[in-house]
This record gives C-alpha cells, structure tokens and sequence, in this order.
C-alpha cells in the first residue's frame, strides 16, 4: 500500500502508530536544525517533523524538497508542543523516518492555498492546481454530498433515475442551440439539449410515471457569474399530477436537502403571484431577505407640475428605514448608481423624514410639507426614514427601482447569504410579445399549460392576458427551479403552436414525434427542473457558480486551460462536410 492514513485522520489518541502518508508539501519551513513540512491530500493536512540530531541524512533531503512535490512519507505519530487549534490534526505531527519522492514539480504558478495570489484567468489556466487548493475542494464535496441527497430522496419518493440523449435535434424556440454536424448524414446536425424536455414527456407517455435526472445542459447564451454554457439541472417529471403535487413534492426536496445538510428546519414556503411579485419587488426572483416593498404613487406624486412624474406611467418608490442621514454624496453615488448602462434610469429623488418632523427633498420647488407628508404616509414612514423614488414605463421602472432596491440591500447588509427566504413564484403570463419579431413567444416553453381558468376563453381574445400553469422557486433573489404542468392533449398542443405562429406542417416538422406519441394516451403530467450548480452556490453562501464546477468556461465561453474552442483540421472538416476556413 501506497499509504496507511491519509492526511486528514491522525488524532491524539494515534501517538506512538507508525504511519506512511502520502500527499503534496505545501510548505516547508528550515529552522536550521530542524525542518518542518506540511503535507497535503483531499482529506487535509499533517505537519512533518526532520530532526537533524535524530538523522542528518533525512534532514538534509527535506531542506531540498520543493512546492507540491509528491512525497510518501513514513514516520511515528506524536503530539505537538505547539498546536494548531485550526485545523482537525493540529495536535499531533509525524516524527518522519523515511521520505520518498513520489514525483517532483515545478514551482506552481500561484500559491496553493485558500488565499491565494493567483488571480481568475491564472486560476482557470492552471484549473488543476486550482482544484488542490482546500476551499475549491470544499465545494466540490459539498456539490457531490447534495447529489447523493437528491438521489436518495427521490430515489425513495418512486422516482426512476433514467438517462435521455445528449444528441438530438435542433429547435428554434428558446436560447441558442450548440450544433454538432454529423459525418453520417451530411449536411445535418445535432444539437445538444438545453433540457431534456420532451424527452422527459415522453417518458410520461411511455409509463414511467415519476422520472428524474441529474443532467448536463447546454445554451448558447451570453455569460455571468451565474451562468454556464453547460451546466447542471435536477430534471424531473411526474405523471396523474397538477401544480399543487409538485409544489409539495419538490418543497420536501428543497427541506430535506436544508436537514441534511446545513440541520435546518425550514417552515413552509411562502406563494406570491408573477403579478405581485412585478409590483412589489420588480422582478420574477424577488429577494425577500429584507422589505422595502414598492409603493405606486401616482394618486400622490401626479398632477403637482413636476413633469418627470407628470407624464410618467408609473410612479413608484421604495422607503429605507433609517437613512434619512444619508449625505448628499451618498445620495449623489445612488444617482450615479441608478443612471449606469445597467439599469438606464435618467434619475432619482429623494425625500428625507428629519428627525424634526420636516422633509427635505430633491423636488421641494414642486412640493409642500403637506405633499410630502402624504407620499410618505404611502409608506407608513418614520422619522429618519429615507424615501427613494423613480418613474417612467411601468415595466421598465419596476425593473430599475428593483436594482436600487438590491443596492440598497446591500449597503445595508440585509442580505446575509445564510439567511433563507424561499418563495414559489406562480401564475407567469403563458405568452410574451415581441414588437421585434411581431409575434408571441412561450416565456417558458412551447409545452406549458395555460391556466384552465384562461383557456380556452381569454387565449382567443386576449393571449397575452392568458397565465401560464408554471411556477419558479426563488431562494434569496436567485432563481433555482422551475417547471410547468404541461400540455398533454394533441389539439391543445396543437394551438399553442398555431398561437406562437407555427403553420400545421411546421409544428409537425419540429415537433412530430411528440404530437404523435400524443396520439396514444399521454397522462396529465407535469414537471420542474433545478440548477444545480445554483443550488450549491445557495448552500455555500456564493453568488458565482464557477467553483462548483470542476472544470468551468470563463465569461467568454472558453476553457482556458485546454484553450478551446479551437480550430479543426481541414481534413476534418472534410469529413464533415463544412468549409470553413480559419481567420
């Protein structure tokens, strides 16, 4: 055997063992006399002890050893004289009687430690000696730990853990596919799933009633910190259901995985509409960790001569407790804030509840005392309250204040990321107008069933009034799942196509293999997909899914470390039948 403990295991009680580690020295320290090296592996790290009055020999090896070289080390387990209270080994160290040099390396080009020196595109060139370093390798453990978790619950819930194709064909609904031609068949191509969507579907229909999938995605999209290329869903799909089922099964996932791993007991998640969550948070993934709801202000703040609220369409604020003793250059710095490429506001008012019972304000040449004392009593403010308010589009105003509202957030660190507010966001409009394109799109998919409240009445007079029977689950202002019932009847399917303005023959182009198997006794089913990789990042308390994935794309798509995409030989793309030519 290569070793007989690993470098994470050795406790008091082992004083007196011989041992044999094995691991890299991450660093090493010569006291002349002595020389001291910490050593290395997934499991943590062991302090070595070279004695030069025990063997001068062994002690003149180790003063030559250098940075993450592999080493094998066998020596006797004793305690130490001076502790290290931080790490789960720190009260013994090993007495080395042998060192042998496993592999030597070349000195790293940033320091393998959790505060390291390297930077992120240095970090992701070198991903692999990134990936040594213990904070990165927390996570990874943390992501495996969850997918056990996820397998375990639903594994016990009846669900069937079945793989779908990674091959399949290309839909013009949605993001960009990835294409992949096929020698094969020239001319034609592949795509690679976005979701396995109709794939899960047709598990609905071949009888397997509860299904479920940790599976790899991909999207063509423009990057962010929470955003992959490819990445990693939670699929999963139920038949004989409605929205109600699926909510409470997958609510008791979200609670078992808080249980098991951080021993949490949540209460039951909160519900808001799509609608309220628009005109009280402006956003779909409304961060409920702190108040400041919107207060429309139209009956209050119109009709006073101040035409930039005047001629708005919305009206709207939020009210920050206790800030009233913002200075007029903070003040300036959330203007400057609101006015970025970003959020594209023009600009932004202010009205300050003194602390005398007197209001200061950015619009005081248009406003009495008495006005402003109205608009603060919309938002049943206090002395020493500051009130922030924005106009414009309704839509696009909403959006705006929501980005001040989050600012704000975090100025006032109200967003503590182990604080969890978790809510179901329902009733999504089913159908979104583009003015570009001159026609709907699904806001989810092509499959979703309308709200049988709206369909099949509103759908005919007004479709873009029509709800959808989807929902998303929201954790801290970040979208983790979301899923729909679905359409299981072939005519229903049918116009919603002919809605989205598919002709018959090309609903049946794309689409015919499921429109067909509709034909021989699709249950009612319905479904939810999680990100993973956002799930993971919600448990560690971090915005960036990057470090929980082993091998990540930066912001432009690329794998630094294996530098791809790259170029194909010409004689591949022969065969492929493509001619490009590099530029």
């Amino acid at each position: 055997m290569f070793r007989t403990k690993t470098c994470g295991e050795l406790r008091i009680e082992d004083c007196g063992k011989q041992v044999t580690l094995c691991g890299w020295l991450q660093k090493s320290r010569d006291l002349g006399s002595m020389t001291f090296i910490d050593l290395r592996d997934r499991y943590g790290i062991t302090q070595l002890v070279c004695n030069i009055d025990t063997d001068k020999e062994l002690y003149e090896q180790s003063k030559n050893l250098g940075r993450e070289y592999v080493l094998q080390v066998t020596g006797i387990v004793r305690e130490r004289s001076n502790k290290n209270k931080n790490i789960p080994t720190g009260d013994i160290e090993i007495e080395v009687k042998s060192i042998n040099i496993l592999n030597n390396a070349t000195l790293p080009p940033f320091t393998i430690e959790d505060n390291t020196d390297g930077g992120d595109e240095l970090r992701m060139k070198y991903r692999y000696l990134d990936l040594r370093r213990p904070i990165v390798r927390k996570n990874l453990e943390l992501r495996h730990r969850l997918a056990q978790l996820v397998r375990s619950y639903l594994s016990k819930e009846n669900f069937l853990e079945i793989e779908t194709p990674f091959l399949i064909r290309s839909t013009p609904e949605g993001a960009r596919d990835f294409v992949v031609p096929s020698r094969m068949n020239p001319n034609q191509f592949y795509a690679l799933p976005q979701s396995p969507q109709q794939y899960k579907q047709l598990l609905m229909v071949s009888g397997f009633d509860r299904y479920f999938q940790i599976v790899k995605c991909f999207r063509d999209e423009d990057l962010r910190a929470d955003r992959q290329p490819e990445f990693t869903q939670i699929d999963c799909e139920m038949s004989f259901v409605g929205q109600e089922d699926v909510l409470n099964m997958f609510e008791g996932l979200i609670k078992y995985l808080f249980k098991e791993e951080k021993q949490l007991e949540l209460d039951k998640f909160q519900r808001m509409t799509w609608q309220d969550a628009m005109k009280y948070y402006g956003s779909d993934k409304p961060d409920l960790r702190f108040d400041m709801k919107f207060v429309e202000l139209n009956d209050v703040a119109q009709g006073k001569g101040f035409s930039v609220f005047d001629d708005a369409e919305l009206v709207v604020g939020i009210c920050a407790k206790g800030c009233a003793n913002y200075t007029r250059k903070q003040l300036d710095a959330l203007t400057d804030f609101v006015k970025r490429p970003q959020v594209g506001a023009k600009g932004l008012v202010y009205i300050k509840y003194n602390e005398d019972d007197t209001f200061k304000s950015s619009i005081d040449k248009f406003y009495s005392q008495e006005d402003l004392q109205k608009i603060a009593d919309k938002f049943s403010a206090q002395k020493g309250d500051l009130i922030l308010i924005m106009s414009g589009k309704t839509m696009q105003v909403r959006t705006q204040l929501c980005a001040l509202r989050l600012e704000m957030g975090s100025q006032l660190n109200l967003r503590n990321p182990f604080n969890y507010a978790i809510t179901w966001v329902t009733d999504f409009p089913l159908l979104e107008w583009s003015e570009e394109d001159n026609r709907f799109y699904a806001m989810h998919h092509p499959f979703t069933a309308p709200n049988p409240e709206d369909y099949p009445d509103i759908l005919d007079k007004d479709p873009g009034k029509v709800r959808a029977w989807a929902y998303d689950l929201v954790i801290n202002g970040t979208e983790i799942g979301g899923g729909s019932v679905r359409i299981h009847d072939r005519d229903m399917q049918m116009r919603m196509f002919e809605t989205l303005g598919f002709t018959h023959e090309a609903a049946l182009e794309q689409f015919g293999f499921l429109m067909g198997a509709f034909q021989y006794g699709a249950p009612p089913h319905a479904g939810i997909a999680f990100g993973f990789d956002r799930l993971c990042a919600i448990f560690a308390g971090v915005e960036s899914i990057r470090d929980f994935i082993a091998f990540p794309k930066n912001n432009s798509g690329r794998d630094l470390m294996s530098d791809s995409p790259n170029y194909i030989s010409d004689a591949q793309l022969e065969e492929l039948y493509l001619s490009l030519k590099k530029q």
